[in-house]
């Protein structure tokens, strides 16, 4: 699983994939925070908060994070390199975590610039610090088990396909619906004995819990439950291969 990983990793920054991810990350993030006017812009709204981050990053990422995921197993099966690597000593599994976790560290690193944010607006506060840290790595501890919700749907769409952009389009759509699509569901009249149950299913529901900075043992467990649905499903797909 070792050697798997530190493949992903060589891959991810030979092909300055995890830079480019960092710098769109930042600049994106950076445009709503400091440039578009408006409610989300942090000199117009006169709060040292960070809660625009917070609030565009999840989008950002749902179209980020199956960017960096999608050639994790889509290119394996194109180049026919997937054979080779089912054929050793290793299981499906830890093919799939090997390459799991090293998104998610790449997705760590692209987070990394939030920290230009953080400083930003604690300098600007008035007075200087004015701004709730712990709430704020609470946030970010929330953020990043979003993303790593997003990783493991990528990886599982990227196991369906060898086309690369198959499993872009493929995995933005399940993280959308994840986001929004059972709340929306929840929503329909005929739904509405089972509306708590079915927000609670969604990701909107815990990450906003965790963004307030709160860390509930509930919402944690229901990112790690996420992540490990999607990794075995794809596992399940690697298996159908060996029938």
């Amino acid at each position: 699983m070792y050697a798997i990983l530190v493949k992903e990793l060589n891959s991810f920054f030979a092909s300055l994939t995890g830079l480019i991810a960092a710098v769109v990350f930042l600049v994106v993030n950076g445009l709503f925070m400091w440039v578009f006017p408006g409610e989300l812009n942090v000199l117009d709204s006169g709060y040292a908060s960070l809660e625009t981050l917070f609030i565009i990053a999840p989008w950002i990422f749902m179209f980020l994070v199956p960017a960096i995921t999608m050639r994790t197993l889509s290119e394996e099966k194109k180049s026919g390199t997937i054979e080779l690597l089912l054929t050793r000593p290793i299981s499906d599994f830890q093919i799939l975590a090997g390459k799991y976790f090293a998104s998610i560290i790449l997705v760590f690193i692209t987070m990394v610039p939030a920290l230009v944010f953080f400083v930003s607006v604690h300098l600007l506060g008035n007075p200087v610090g004015n701004i709730d840290s712990g709430a704020t790595w609470g946030a970010l501890i929330g953020l990043f088990f979003l993303a790593s919700g997003y990783v493991a749907i990528g990886v599982f769409s990227s196991s369906l396909s060898d086309n690369q952009i198959v499993a872009f389009i493929l995995a933005i759509a399940i993280s959308f619906f994840f986001f929004m699509g059972f709340e929306s569901i929840a929503s329909l009249q005929f739904l509405k004995n089972f509306e708590l149950a079915l927000v609670n299913l969604g990701i909107n529901e815990h990450y906003r819990s965790l963004s307030r900075g709160v860390i509930d043992s509930r919402d944690v467990i229901y990112f790690v439950c996420l992540s490990a649905f999607f990794l075995l499903v794809a596992q399940l797909v690697l298996k159908s291969r060996k029938w």
